[in-house]
């Protein structure tokens, strides 16, 4: 039973996961292919940065709400079944993971998504939400200082798991510390690109003009 439990929430994760909101958006109302615009990105930056302010938004919300209602969604549905809290929070860490997972390799667009920012965001909202709150006060901090979109994600990123931990926080079993962990581990990862950027002084400054696709 366990094993089944653990086997639907992580497919139903991935599939409102990989749900390309940002795709989807600009297709519709602009008639265009965003993965053809700058980065080729499908997340709320590199819409914002293709002119689509207002879809650039809107995609930022729905990547965060898609990776919100994984975790509460699967919470909701493994607490009816009245399965052992292990087995509950082990489902809940493993929706949350195979969330981020959809958004970053969505089956609908040959496995080529965004880097996972606004859904991890969402994620955490639900797994720790003071933590999230914390983080998302980095990055805009971050970002208002230095007008890189990737540092304040980096660093809100890097700083997530070790904040989790230190504030109150309910039951965990290892394996969803674990996942609070992992995921901005996988975060920071899809920014290898930004960081080699930002190293080298060419990243995308929001305010100025382009030098390198971002």
């Amino acid at each position: 039973m366990p094993l089944t439990i653990y086997l639907v929430a992580a497919v139903a994760a991935y599939l409102l996961g990989s749900v390309p909101f940002g795709y989807l958006l600009v297709r519709i109302f602009r008639k265009e292919d965003i993965r053809s615009k700058g980065s080729g990105n499908i997340g709320a930056t590199n819409v914002i940065r293709s002119g689509a302010k207002g879809l650039g938004a809107v995609t930022f919300v729905l990547d965060v709400v898609k990776g919100y209602c994984a975790v509460l969604c699967c919470e909701i549905a493994v607490a009816h079944l009245s399965m052992a809290p292990g087995v509950r929070l082990n489902a809940v860490a493993l929706a949350a993971l195979f969330a981020i997972l959809g958004h970053i390799y969505p089956v609908w667009l040959g496995f080529k998504g965004g880097k996972g920012v606004a859904t991890a965001f969402g994620v955490f909202l639900a797994l720790a939400p003071w933590a999230a709150l914390a983080g998302l006060g980095i990055f805009v901090v971050v970002f208002a200082i230095s007008r890189y979109v990737s540092l304040g994600s980096i660093l809100a990123a890097a700083a997530f798991p070790v904040i989790a931990v230190l504030l109150p926080h309910g039951p965990r079993s290892a394996f969803l510390t674990a996942v609070l962990f992992l995921v901005p581990l996988i975060v920071i990862a899809r920014h290898r690109q930004n960081i080699a950027r930002l190293m080298n002084g060419t990243e995308y400054r929001f305010g100025k003009a382009r030098t390198s696709a971002a």
